[in-house]
């Protein structure tokens, strides 16, 4: 049984799927809607559908054959019948030896039938049509003769055979034999069902024949057109017992008339023909027994039929759209639940195994399922399932291209693609980790804010941010926030590469470029924009996703945030655009650093070595200033002539002329003081 939790997540992940569905464009839901009704249509007119309709008389078919009753011989009913060896006994084909019948019919009417139908069409004249009337005449046993009409059964009889057929029949007029309707419906190629009623027709065999035998006109389904009952036998013995009409018309011996009055006595029965080429019946079995049947059981079972009372219970129109609106409905709840796969899959096979399942049931439970959809059923389902889950899939597609266009913004594309396809990432929560941390800044913006319009500090500022953003994306950063003119991004997570470092130390170079285009491209006619300034700092910090339910950030914090922040206000004091920690130039992996000394961040006691990216300066000089910057600590009047020097050769280096004015300004740790 479903939990409580359970039963209250479903119809919170049905409203998200619906929430996604009316995402969708007017275009797709109208598609949607259309394919919603086709699947209906399809689940309650199966029947009248070509191709379908043949899909649903093979499942039938399946049905009858799986839920047909199991019995032993029925006593109820005997069959007599014209076998190929009675044709060759008789030396006689076509028509059947009327002689044969009328010897026949006088020997069974004293055997006690209760009624005695024959399966023949006497449409044509024969020697024996007299000796056949007078034993008709002279029956005391209710005795139907077979009758056929051109306009009901056209395959069957002749305008002039049916000419004859009257006239024969009009002779038996006041005497116990009675014309009775054989015909069956072949409707789809199979008798599946009983025949319509024609008014004008005489009743059919069975009916007219369970009628007279005191069952009553009530026994005699009068009013049923449902499908026939064929039962399969549970033993080596046929359903229904047939004896050869030859061995009734040669009956001289009395041990073997008695023992064949106790296979009449009490009995309905059927005189036709059971020969291999004619009047042969496909069935709703025929598919799995593998062979048809004479007509002449046919009627058999029908006989059968009456005699239990077992009519299909129809099943009324209204409730065939009622089951056909259910399966509809819930095959689109099924496709709005926004749940795992492995969540809905078990959801979907009991719904399929319960429309697969029900008309099987109804069969079993004496259900009229001929007419009722069960292709239709699962048909319709699926359409229902594949439109709206269609729709789903659109507008998700839509949303998740949103989702991915926003994050994108913030995050690199393979990592807003992670967190779209897991989004259990984004529960408050956070953990320590080892980051590349950039910090930049607008030299004077601020200042710069005050002097311009609104709109046009919002233009600038929206197209300097959106360029230094791009930079960071485009080397694989995290854009964690926006503070002001100032961009603050990381490298390593939420997902680590090897290559974090690398990305990091060449995206804050990029930064400095991109700024410096942004100045060299602004309107003249506009104050003078400074230099866009960074830091680097490689350190531990707690990321996660902070805030509330409400309102979620992706975000780093602690101190070495914080040392990154001041490394880039350090840029103004120390002559440079673009400052690294030792800890994140080392990691780098790049020999374009050069070191610019040690110095004691505001607010900070530990000094930091700081570097700055010269992928311009020469690898002498570079080699130069590292060695002079490393004889700091033990000689700094050695190191400022060395660093003299170097400054000689680059006259505009404000950098290297800011070190060494800290260099001859030096007490203590060896480290300047930043104010």
């Amino acid at each position: 049984m479903a939990s409580a939790s359970d039963m209250t997540a479903r119809p919170a992940l049905i409203r998200q799927g619906w929430r996604k569905v009316r995402a969708a464009s007017k275009r797709q839901m109208a598609a949607t809607a259309l394919l919603l009704i086709l699947a209906l249509i399809l689940a309650r007119f199966s029947w009248n559908i070509p191709v379908v309709g043949d899909a649903e008389d093979s499942l039938y078919d399946l049905r009858s054959f799986v839920m047909a009753p199991q019995v032993e011989q029925d006593p109820r009913i005997q069959i007599i019948a014209y076998t190929d060896q009675t044709l060759i006994n008789v030396k006689k084909r076509s028509p059947l030896d009327r002689g044969l019948l009328a010897s026949t019919l006088r020997t069974l009417d004293g055997m006690g039938a209760k009624a005695i139908g024959i399966d023949i069409l006497f449409d044509q004249p024969q020697d024996e049509d007299a000796d056949l009337i007078e034993a008709l005449r002279a029956m005391k046993t209710p005795t139907f003769v077979a009758y056929a009409d051109h306009a009901t059964n056209e395959n069957d009889i002749n305008y002039e055979q049916q000419q004859y057929l009257k006239s024969f029949l009009a002779r038996l007029e006041g005497s116990n034999a009675r014309p009775a309707s054989i015909r069956l419906s072949n409707y789809q190629g199979a008798t599946r069902v009983w025949p319509s009623i024609v008014p004008g027709l005489p009743p059919l065999l069975g009916q007219a024949m369970v009628a007279s035998g005191g069952n009553g006109e009530d026994e005699a389904f009068p009013d049923y057109t449902g499908s026939i009952r064929y039962r399969l036998s549970n033993s080596d013995a046929p359903v229904f017992s047939s004896i050869p009409i030859d061995l009734f018309a040669a009956l001289e011996d009395p041990g073997m008339a008695a023992a064949f009055a106790a296979q009449v006595r009490g009995r309905y029965v059927l005189i036709g023909g059971q020969i291999v080429d004619t009047d042969q019946v496909t069935t709703s079995l025929t598919s799995y027994i593998g062979t048809t049947v004479p007509g002449i059981e046919v009627h058999a079972a029908t006989i059968a039929q009456m005699l239990d009372g077992a009519p299909k219970t129809p099943v009324a129109a209204w409730q065939r759209w009622s089951v056909a609106l259910l399966v509809i409905v819930a095959a689109a709840l099924t496709a709005l639940l926004d749940a795992r796969t492995w969540k809905i899959v078990p959801l979907f096979v009991a719904q399929l195994a319960v429309i697969v399942g029900l008309p099987f049931y109804l069969e079993h439970a004496g259900v009229e399922t001929y007419g009722t959809p069960a292709f239709g059923w699962i048909a319709g389902w699926i359409l229902a399932f594949i439109a709206v889950s269609s729709a789903v899939r659109a507008s998700g597609t839509v949303e998740r291209r949103f989702a991915q266009d926003a994050l994108g913004k913030y995050l690199p594309r393979d990592i807003a693609q992670e967190i779209i396809d897991n989004p259990e990432r984004l529960t408050l929560s956070g953990s320590k980790r080892e980051l590349y941390i950039l910090f930049s800044d607008l030299e004077g913006f601020t200042q710069l804010s005050h002097q311009l319009e609104p709109e046009v500090v919002a233009r600038l500022l929206n197209e300097y941010l959106d360029k230094l953003s791009s930079v960071v994306l485009e080397h694989g950063g995290i854009v964690d926030k926006y503070v002001g003119d100032a961009v603050v991004a990381f490298w390593g997570a939420p997902i680590a590469r090897p290559d974090d470092a690398e990305k990091a130390a060449r995206a804050a170079y990029a930064m400095w470029q991109a700024g410096e285009e942004f100045r060299r491209n602004i309107d003249p006619a506009l104050p003078p924009i400074g230099r866009t300034r960074v830091g680097q700092h490689f350190g531990e910090a707690v990321v996660g996703n902070f805030g509330g339910e409400r309102r979620i950030q992706y975000t780093a914090l602690g101190d070495a945030m914080n040392t990154a922040a001041r490394l880039e206000s350090a840029n103004k004091a120390l002559g440079t655009s673009v400052i690294a920690s030792r800890e994140f130039a080392e990691r780098s992996g790049l020999d374009w650093w050069r070191p610019l000394g040690r110095v004691v961040l505001r607010g900070r006691a530990k000094p930091v070595d700081v570097f700055e990216p010269a992928p311009d300066f020469p690898a002498a000089d570079r080699e130069a200033l590292s060695a002079a910057v490393a004889l700091i600590d033990t000689d700094p009047a050695a190191a400022a002539n060395q660093i003299e020097a170097i400054a000689a050769a680059h006259p505009d280096d404000a950098a290297l002329r800011n070190l060494l004015e800290r260099t001859r300004k030096l007490e203590g740790n060896r480290a300047y003081v930043l104010a």
